[in-house]
């Protein structure tokens, strides 16, 4: 058998009523919510299960809600007796991907992405900044379109390389409008504004990581005892001073998720397991490449189809 890699998503990915099932009838899920709601010092737990949507997926509330329903269903994975050679995680699923691998605690992890959803919402003000995504596009010929753009005063870059044919855009709202135009006059074939609350991953973000490496500096990080796809280079790390550099360059550069799972390829994986709500990246996987396996553990159900599949 090949190696196994879990995955960990990132925002996008929630959903009122996420984790509650595993909340009921678990004692170990049960006591990740309950060590988010003392360490944030508010019912955090009460916005992922009844919300309102509007409340849930406000920058600051979803990453918090994300990685403790991720870590509550890597729990019962773990339970299960399922391990991996290897964690990556998804912008944000990227802290996720590090308290699995041993390097941050869970604790310190929800407050420092309490703290980063703070910090990308503050650090651009409201419809300044914008994402779309682009469809049916090269890499290389998408980044000549942002960087004449750019070139022109409006600031736009790549921001999430997701798999062949869809690259995430950021930057200013002129930017990626004008980016998106020209896109498409060069052979594009959408242009799908996304409903975010700022341009992440793009050079706006800078404020937001200064403030950013203040809070790792007040937390602990050790030495990954798995390693952990980065990414901002898609390489494996597990030093500590290298992954808290990389999680604040993360901020403002392009996630290299498709090199990533290039990386993870190379070494061996061919069985992904996604852990946390929803299977996007699990669609993205099988585009990169049609003959790896991909499971999801989202729910209890799945949970339970996953650990027989991989027990088989």
């Amino acid at each position: 058998m090949g190696k196994i890699a879990f995955v960990f998503p990132g925002q996008g990915s929630q959903t009122v009523g996420m984790g509650k099932d595993i909340y009921a009838s678990n004692e170990f899920a049960r006591q990740i919510f309950e060590a988010a709601d003392r360490k944030l010092d508010f019912s955090l737990s009460q916005i992922i299960f009844e919300g309102p949507q509007e409340t849930l997926t406000k920058t600051a509330n979803t990453q918090p809600a994300l990685l403790t329903t991720s870590i509550a269903l890597l729990e019962l994975a773990a339970k299960a007796g399922i391990t991996a050679d290897y964690t990556a995680g998804h912008s944000l699923g990227e802290y996720s991907a590090l308290v699995a691998a041993g390097a941050i605690e869970f604790e310190e992890a929800v407050f420092a992405v309490r703290k980063r959803g703070e910090f990308m919402e503050e650090a651009v003000p409201s419809g300044q900044g914008s994402m779309a995504a682009i469809l049916g596009m090269d890499r290389g010929l998408l980044g000549e379109v942002t960087d004449a753009v750019s070139r022109q005063g409006d600031p736009v870059q790549l921001a999430n390389i997701n798999c062949p044919g869809q690259i995430v855009i950021s930057g200013t709202a002129e930017g990626v409008k004008k980016a998106c135009e020209a896109a498409k006059e060069k052979g594009a074939k959408r242009a799908i504004p996304l409903e975010v609350s700022g341009p992440f991953h793009s050079e706006l973000m800078k404020p937001a990581a200064s403030r950013l490496l203040k809070v790792l500096e007040s937390i602990t990080i050790r030495p990954a005892v798995i390693p952990v796809i980065s990414n901002v280079t898609a390489r494996a790390i597990s030093d500590p001073e290298e992954m808290k550099t990389k999680l604040v360059e993360q901020l403002y550069s392009p996630v290299e998720w498709e090199d990533s799972i290039h990386t993870l390829l190379g070494l061996g994986v061919d069985t992904f397991i996604e852990i946390g709500p929803g299977k996007v990246l699990g669609g993205l996987i099988k585009k990169i490449d049609r003959s790896v396996t991909v499971y999801s553990i989202s729910d209890a159900e799945s949970l339970r189809k996953t650990t027989e599949a991989i027990r088989g």
